[in-house]
């Protein structure tokens, strides 16, 4: 219970001063902090129960609901390490054996993924399930394809431009030049691969890449487009676009999310305080931006914002990412502001009140500018939810499953 909503003893001129008993802020805070610790625990109980329901009947890799259940994509798409992600996090919370058995057979299915070259979303697929696997396991093979997966990412690196191209095969014109926020998230593959190589090619394309998403993307109140563009030949800048933003000079709010973890992340593997400016000053407009009942409208600066469709999905990462700046900035208002996130996931976007539902989190967004996913589940909110939730309650295991070292 917050200061706010205690009574305290009040006076009114003209009438005698009304007497309630006080709690002192100390005494505030501990209770908030239980009722904090007790939601956590509740809402992980309910996504281990759920998970327990309904992950032995999925076959394949979770991609978004449709009528409350789930709808697959075969190869894994960009969410594939989601789902076996998620259920490492289960087995984590639960101690389940069940979980760990389903999220190696997952994660086996992503196998023919690590040898691609199309995709740079490398690092969403292979660190929440071969890097976790390996955290958690210590077997070789999937150390083996995780680094294999990133000697495939840096083949998208652009030497010109300095930045790893976001969508297109290899040697295909369509959006040789692109690149997007999201990408901040999938350099930690990266870092992975020169931490256990001891090569530095993969850190400095990372650092490079970074440098250049700072550079380019960051605008002077903190927020970030979707998309830039440039010459693929000859690395010039083109400028801001989007495709899930509501336009170039807009922000949406779960790029802005991946920007807040992705910069975080990437000043924890590299000690390069740019990275942490960065990460704070993207955290700074988002915290500005944040409705008073803390889950982000689906873009910041859209006409209708902050009137519009929420995006929980945006929360969970961005409270990830909050609890992470808080402890390598020393800056506590980053956790109060992330638990506060938390809290609102778990009191108004969960599935708890439908007997259908096979997610865990509902009200998310997936491309409100193609009217596609809106008020939906998606695997990334479950996901980033439990290890927001792990990461207050089990700071220790997760730390041993993704790695919250810092250099």
């Amino acid at each position: 219970m917050s200061v706010s909503r205690r009574t305290l003893l009040t006076h009114v001129p003209g009438i005698a001063a009304v007497a309630a008993t006080t709690i002192t802020p100390a005494a505030g805070a501990a209770e908030e902090a239980a009722d904090s610790l007790r939601t956590f625990r509740r809402t992980a109980d309910y996504a281990v129960t759920k998970l327990r329901a309904v992950a032995p009947g999925v076959s394949a890799f979770p991609e978004i609901t449709r009528f409350e259940k789930w709808t697959y994509s075969q190869n894994g798409g960009w969410i594939g390490g989601f789902w076996p992600g998620t259920l490492w996090l289960a087995s984590i919370y639960s101690g389940d054996p069940q979980f760990r058995a389903l999220a190696m057979a997952s994660a086996e299915k992503l196998a023919p993924r690590q040898h691609e070259t199309r995709d740079h979303d490398l690092g969403f697929l292979f660190y929440p399930s071969w890097v976790t696997g390996w955290r958690l396991t210590g077997d070789e093979k999937w150390r083996t394809g995780a680094l294999t997966a990133a000697a495939s990412l840096i083949q998208r690196y652009n030497e010109k431009g300095r930045f790893i191209r976001a969508w297109g095969a290899l040697g295909t014109p369509d959006n040789a030049g692109r690149v997007i926020i999201d990408t901040m998230m999938n350099l930690d593959l990266l870092t992975f691969a020169s931490k256990q190589t001891g090569d530095r090619k993969y850190l400095d394309i990372a650092v490079s890449h970074a440098k250049t998403t700072e550079r380019v993307f960051l605008r002077p109140d903190g927020s970030t487009p979707h998309v830039f563009d440039f010459d693929p030949g000859t690395g010039a800048e083109i400028g801001p676009n989007t495709v899930q933003g509501y336009s170039p000079t807009s922000c949406w709010s779960r790029g802005q999310a991946w920007g807040i973890y992705g910069f975080t992340t990437m000043y924890r593997r590299s000690g390069d305080p740019l990275f942490l400016r960065t990460a704070q000053r993207l955290a700074d407009f988002a915290l500005r931006a944040l409705t008073p009942d803390n889950v982000p409208v689906w873009d910041y600066l859209a006409p209708q914002a902050p009137h519009d469709v929420k995006d929980s999905s945006a929360g969970a990462v961005m409270a990830c990412g909050l609890l992470d700046l808080a402890k390598v900035a020393n800056r506590p208002h980053y956790r109060e502001a992330a638990i506060r996130i938390l809290t609102a996931l778990c009191d108004t976007c969960l599935t708890t009140k439908s007997t259908r539902a096979e997610a865990i989190v509902a009200r998310g967004t997936r491309n409100r500018r193609a009217e596609d996913g809106v008020e939906v589940s998606l695997p990334y909110a479950d996901y980033y939810l439990l290890e927001g939730l792990l990461r207050v309650l089990m700071p220790k295991e997760i730390d041993k499953a993704i790695d919250l070292s810092s250099v």
